[in-house]
């Protein structure tokens, strides 16, 4: 019986089975809050929901960012998994690394009381009211073993350091909205997280005071080196962050990075520039205004270019375009870049 010998220096069928899940496997982002291929899905009376659908994120260490979506988008529910607050049901969640999905009950609970922190839109859901703003800063650290007198130092360099010193031994209802959540961020950082999340921080004030908590969380983002993560559904208070994460439908969709230049005369200006999210497995979402002026629907077709991809609608969607009296997304010449 004929025999095969294998070549000298040829890898083994277990080396090539290797190398052909190592090939399969996309580089892992890297980053203190990383996610990846995201899953939770709710039972609702007897009907199944799926709120996440396969989200990945990434943040830095030290960045300040706002994740923004309409209600239902499934940030509320992101934000919930990051905080510890509830457990994914598929896929994999990395805080400060910590696997948000291996963890058990009581581990869980340490999670919340020292690795992050939170701020609620609802002032009464972030303050005692029978305690004054120094207790209430100094209560998260008795749970951690921070000796008194350490715990009464911290509570007022953190009153200090948002601007709220003065309220030090007021009870929240003494309090104007503002400064119950200046209060409240400083609780947050009571025990020296290394996240801090906050679920519409400015939902319930006006726009000046808006500004004051943004400059309170920028405060702590830039002088405690908390990284800040912002949900909310304004889209005008994402503008008080370098970097903006759309969701929508369970996924991220886009990504807005603003950046500070300066001209020759010295005068700064900030810029900002959309990018469409492109995940692991190479999906992305087309923004509703594109798909609908484009006639984009069920299927499109792609071509490779040199330095970018084109996408147009298929013959029968361009034909439905030019019976509306629209142009052709050829003659249009819209195709869709990426960079």
């Amino acid at each position: 019986m004929a025999t095969h010998e294998q070549p000298a220096g040829a890898p083994d069928l277990d080396e090539l089975s290797r190398r052909a899940r190592a090939a399969g496997v996309p580089e892992r982002d890297e980053g203190l809050i990383v996610c990846e291929n995201l899953v939770r899905i709710y039972q609702t009376e007897g009907v199944e929901v799926q709120a996440l659908q396969g989200l990945d994120l990434a943040v830095s260490q030290g960045e300040m960012i706002a994740l923004i979506g309409a209600s239902g988008s499934g940030k509320s529910t992101l934000l919930a998994i990051l905080s510890g607050q509830d457990v994914p049901t598929a896929g994999s969640a990395e805080v400060a690394g910590h696997d948000l999905l291996a963890m058990k009950r009581r581990d869980r609970l340490g999670y919340r009381r020292s690795t992050v922190g939170f701020v609620w839109q609802q002032s009464a859901r972030n303050l005692l009211p029978y305690l004054t703003a120094a207790e209430n800063v100094m209560l998260p650290m008795t749970y951690t073993g921070v000796k008194r007198s350490r715990r009464r130092a911290r509570a007022e360099e953190l009153l200090d350091l948002l601007g709220v010193g003065h309220c030090r031994d007021r009870n929240p209802d003494a309090l104007s909205g503002g400064e119950q959540q200046r209060v409240a961020i400083a609780v947050a950082n009571a025990n020296e997280p290394r996240v801090l999340f906050a679920d519409e921080p400015t939902g319930e004030l006006d726009t000046a005071t808006s500004d004051e908590i943004f400059a309170a969380l920028r405060r702590a983002n830039e002088d405690l080196g908390v990284t800040v993560v912002v949900v909310t559904h304004d889209a005008l208070v994402s503008e008080q962050v370098q970097r903006t994460v759309r969701i929508r439908n369970g996924r991220t969709s886009t990504e807005v990075l603003r950046r500070v230049s300066t001209d020759k005369h010295g005068v700064g200006s900030v810029t900002a520039e959309e990018y469409a999210v492109l995940d692991r497995n190479g999906r992305l979402q087309i923004p509703r205004e594109f798909t609908e002026r484009l006639h984009l629907r069920k299927r499109v077709r792609l071509a490779l270019e040199a330095d970018h991809v084109g996408v147009w609608p298929d013959a029968a969607a361009r034909q439905a375009s030019a019976a509306e009296g629209g142009s052709s997304a050829e003659s249009d010449g819209s195709d869709m870049k990426k960079r």
